[in-house]
């Protein structure tokens, strides 16, 4: 990340990722603010393009083409990305309340959290209408109209709501339908659409010309118009309005006026008497100097203007310059709303009727000009101006040029197991260490594993780690998690039971409110992980430092004739991973403004997900050796295995699950700064020349943080063992390959592309 030097002075924080919000995060990327951090937070990361939604219904676009990505431009912009729900704001504590996280300190806040489908005043409309906001909701429900429509079990759609976006969208949906039923060979024109007009004509308060082309286009494609058609009540077959009438209909849209976030009348902000938030002329919520707000959540008190995303697009630069004045002291500058704007409203097909000042024009051409707006707004967020690679220093007259490429990365130098030593340097130094001989000590650096294994004279040993590296995501809490889980996977790869935790962490330089908030919100969310493995937090050190950090000297106990090792391997069982891999090139692409957020996000989840219950359910199928994939990578951890356990294994690299985006992340050639000394290991890959033209080659070098155990489990077992795993939450658990019997072969590994479905379970099933 691009992070702004010096402390943090001030805290920003932008709830919601809407039109407006772009727009202050892309300019505080131009003109970054030294002193200050940004965060957003927003239920979802890649956020919809209003404008375009028509375009995508009608199929003229795909859902990356109406989504900004939020996790490139929160680098570009410096900020913090939080994917959680606003669901409160806590305005004299200076807190936005999350429904997943611990509260978000701001010292000042912006909201733009658009609005809910108003469907609470209508009965059964929340049940059986399908709200077109939030959109992110709308389109897996859209896709499965869909699939209902061309099945055959939906003929008839009606749409509640004859405003601009009501007619655009029932247009869009309208050319989609017919055409994809008629592609499949069904007839387009057997299906009925319906527009349901609450007043007397489409359109209210547009011009009677542009009123009367889209009356003229609704008879042409057969789409029926009721107007005076207030609804009373939606049912599962239809709705029934306000006269008593009802109109059956097999899908019911639903673009009537929306509604306010629920919780804004608990912030004692002042609200309008609809309950959307007051704000002044420069975007300010009335009496609150430290609350700014814009788009579809406000009611600008100086005039009434229009809840359109061509309103918010427009005041987002006056809400960028106004958060930044206020940071400084200078003067703010009112929004002033454009007296009449361009509308160009599409017809389905690429056509647009439009209409600004009176004058109403349409054509090809009017879509082709809405178009090419549409896509401009949407480059000035996706073709980010390349910013300056920070300074390293002189360079000394002593280094040669190998050496200083190879130092040169250092400010992209990746964190958490990115950051580890590599394995080849670590057994060089720790090679000529010869540690003080005790009895006790029965698994330590002599023959080292994934923990040290102590005898304290109990009826358990003890099992003993510790875990430390900087921040790989910029979120403190979801770092605590990620931290102790890693921490935790030592203990469980060695069979035991976590019990007690030391903390070590390290925390930037900075304001001491700045300081305690992050160290609370990273401590809070790594004792959440550490109380569900049961093992208690009893201390630790903190220090200040140019980053953030945190590690744990772990204890566990383990049954003394239960304790795994990576020396456990048995010829014949099956190779079972928990969790899939990516985690290093993810991460590296993030840090690079390459990852798309959803990526990231899933691969955050996934690194916050305990690796306990894996455990659990492998010792109840046998498990014989088990290790947990972090830095080294999956291919350098499982070396570890077959050298202790003396023999070899097979990979099968189409059975090893891969995070969504790392494939495409390897393409691009980016990896973790780790991978170049992981790739050493490939000495121990056979028929190298082979494995290296493979696509997936390169992700079995992936270094992982807080990675999933790798574990040998009886051939037989191995597929009840994956369902065990799958239903107790690891979607993604597989058997990826099999332990063979040590060859005369110098290289113990063996890696095949793929494998049959039925020459895997035959392998399995007859021991090598």
């Amino acid at each position: 990340m691009r992070m702004n030097a010096g402390p943090v002075v001030k805290d920003v924080v932008l709830v919601g990722a809407g039109h407006a919000h772009v727009a202050v995060l892309r300019n505080f990327g131009m003109k970054p603010l030294p002193g200050v951090r940004l965060t957003l937070i927003t239920r979802e990361v890649d956020t919809p393009y209003s404008g375009m939604l028509p375009g995508h219904v009608a199929g003229h676009y795909t859902a990356d083409d109406i989504h900004i990505d939020t996790g490139p431009l929160a680098r570009f912009a410096g900020a913090r990305l939080y994917q959680d729900e606003a669901v409160g704001l806590d305005v004299a504590g200076r807190r936005v309340i999350c429904r997943d996280r611990p509260p978000v300190p701001y010292d000042l806040v912006s909201l733009d959290i658009g609005s809910r489908p108003n469907t609470a005043d209508v009965p059964g409309a929340a049940e059986h209408a399908l709200p077109v906001k939030p959109i992110d909701s709308f389109l897996p429900r859209f896709d499965a109209l869909r699939a209902r429509v061309l099945a055959g079990r939906s003929r008839h759609v009606l749409l509640v709501g004859a405003g601009a976006g009501g007619v655009e969208l029932l247009l869009a949906a309208e050319h989609r339908l017919r055409r994809d039923l008629a592609a499949a060979g069904g007839d387009g024109a057997s299906l009925r659409f319906t527009l349901l007009a609450g007043g007397d004509d489409i359109l209210s308060g547009f011009p009677d010309a542009f009123r009367a082309r889209f009356r003229a286009v609704f008879a042409a494609r057969g789409i029926a118009v009721e107007t005076g058609a207030r609804v009373g009540a939606v049912e599962a077959g239809g709705v029934v309005l306000a006269d008593g009438r009802r109109i059956a209909a097999d899908d019911v849209l639903w673009t009537t006026q929306a509604a306010p976030a629920d919780w804004l009348p608990q912030t004692g902000l002042a609200l309008d008497p609809r309950g959307f938030l007051r704000v002044d002329a420069m975007l300010r919520a009335i009496g609150h100097e430290d609350v700014f707000a814009a788009g579809d959540t406000i009611a600008f008190d100086p005039e009434p203007i229009p809840r359109s995303g061509v309103y918010a697009v427009r005041a987002g630069p006056v809400l960028a310059d106004n958060i930044r004045a206020t940071l400084t002291g200078t003067a703010l500058r009112p929004y002033k709303p454009q007296r009449d704007a361009l509308y160009l409203v599409s017809t389905g097909a690429p056509h647009a009727i439009g209409t600004r000042n009176g004058r109403v024009a349409g054509g090809a051409w009017a879509w082709r000009l809405k178009d090419w707006i549409d896509r401009r707004f949407m480059r000035r967020f996706r073709d980010l101006p390349a910013m300056p690679e920070a300074a390293t220093g002189p360079a000394s007259p002593l280094a040669d040029k190998a050496a200083l490429r190879d130092i040169s990365a250092i400010a992209m130098r990746c964190g958490g197991c990115g950051a580890k030593v590599g394995a080849t340097v670590l057994s060089r130094a720790l090679g000529a260490i010869v540690p003080f001989p005790r009895p006790e000590v029965w698994v330590g650096l002599a023959a080292p594993d994934d923990a040290a294994v102590v005898d304290t004279g109990g009826p358990r040993l003890s099992v003993q780690t510790v875990d430390y590296f900087r921040a790989i995501v910029d979120d403190p809490w979801r770092f605590g998690m990620i931290a102790a889980n890693h921490a935790l996977g030592d203990i469980y790869a060695m069979g035991g039971e976590p019990q007690t935790a030391l903390a070590i962490a390290t925390v930037p330089y900075g304001l001491e409110a700045k300081v305690e908030a992050d160290l609370s919100a990273m401590m809070a969310g790594a004792n959440a992980v550490l109380r569900d493995a049961g093992c208690a937090l009893v201390g630790g050190h903190t220090s200040e430092g140019a980053e953030l950090s945190l590690g744990f000297a772990l204890n566990g106990l383990v049954a003394r004739d239960a304790f795994l090792r990576k020396g456990g391997l048995r010829a014949g069982d099956a190779l079972v991973l928990t969790k899939p891999i990516g985690t290093g090139t993810l991460l590296a692409a993030d840090m690079r403004g390459l990852a798309r957020a959803r990526w990231v996000q899933a691969a955050i989840r996934h690194m916050c997900a305990s690796n306990r219950r894996a455990a659990e359910v492998l010792a109840l199928y046998g498990v014989g050796a088990a290790t947990d994939v972090t830095g080294f990578g999956l291919l350098g951890h499982l070396v570890e295995m077959t050298r202790a356990s003396e023999v070899d294994a097979r990979l099968v690299l189409d059975r090893i699950p891969v995070l969504e985006g790392a494939r495409e992340s390897v393409a691009r050639g980016v990896f973790s700064s780790l991978q170049p000394q992981n790739v050493r290991l490939r000495r121990a890959v056979r028929d190298l020349d082979v494995a290296q033209a493979l696509p997936d080659y390169p992700l079995l070098f992936d270094p992982q943080t807080a990675g999933g155990l790798l574990a040998s489990v009886p051939a037989a077992r191995a597929e009840a063992c994956v369902a065990a795993l799958r239903a107790a939450g690891y979607a993604e658990a597989a058997v990826i390959g099999q332990v063979l019997a040590r060859s005369d072969a110098l290289e113990p590994i063996v890696l095949v592309p793929s494998e049959p479905a039925a020459t895997h379970a035959a392998r399995e099933a007859v021991p090598a």
